[in-house]
């Protein structure tokens, strides 16, 4: 009869340690969702932040392509182009608060200029990183930050003095236009004049 009381009572000893072990494992689930939770809201603000930036730099680099067109004629005027020069105001940060909408974010601070040829976004997710063990999220935000830049793939040749030919147009890759504003099949794209990127500093 003893030896049937023992194993109850071993049992009885075992049940609270599977209850904190159970316990345990429990929480450390719910810890790394919360992490994972983190994470994700994190990647999302930064995808926001690049889409945002990158959205402003390809505007400019629109309207410096549409400028180099305008001035095709005048090529006493293409080094201003391709330093980042243009007739007005690009207003592209009206782009970056586009694709961060898009990307379910805002901008956390206004949009910003980078010189001529770059621009700085900071955004903020539109929802908090929500409910978990970690007090204090369920009002969080992530938040990201990004720099795009403008990158001219073209030099402005030398100019002739006096000469009425438009000269040739030498690009990266070894690609060389010799532009004719009167065949568009000759006359380079955005991308062929201007890189755009993200850029880590």
């Amino acid at each position: 009869m003893p030896k049937p009381a023992r194993r109850r009572g071993d049992a009885g000893q075992a049940f609270p340690i599977y209850i904190t072990v159970v316990a345990g494992l429990l929480f450390l689930a719910f810890a790394y969702l919360a992490v994972g939770q983190g994470a994700v809201s994190r990647n999302g603000a930064q995808t926001a932040a690049d889409a945002a930036a990158l959205a402003a730099a390809q505007d400019t680099r629109d309207q410096l392509a549409d400028q180099w067109l305008r001035d095709i004629r005048d090529p006493d005027k293409w080094q201003d182009v391709f330093d980042g020069k243009l007739d007005v105001d690009p207003d592209s940060c009206v782009r970056a608060d586009e694709l961060a909408a898009l990307n379910d974010s805002h901008l956390d601070e206004p949009c910003q200029p980078d010189g001529l040829l770059a621009y700085k976004v900071r955004v903020m997710t539109n929802k908090p990183v929500g409910d978990s063990i970690v007090p204090g999220t369920e009002g969080m935000y992530a938040k990201a930050e990004a720099r795009a830049v403008i990158e001219p793939l073209c030099e402005p040749p030398d100019l002739t003095p006096g000469s009425d030919v438009l000269p040739e147009l030498a690009c990266e890759g070894g690609k060389t236009w010799t532009p004719d504003p009167d065949d568009s099949a000759s006359l380079p794209k955005p991308e062929d004049l201007f890189d755009v990127h993200l850029a880590d500093d």
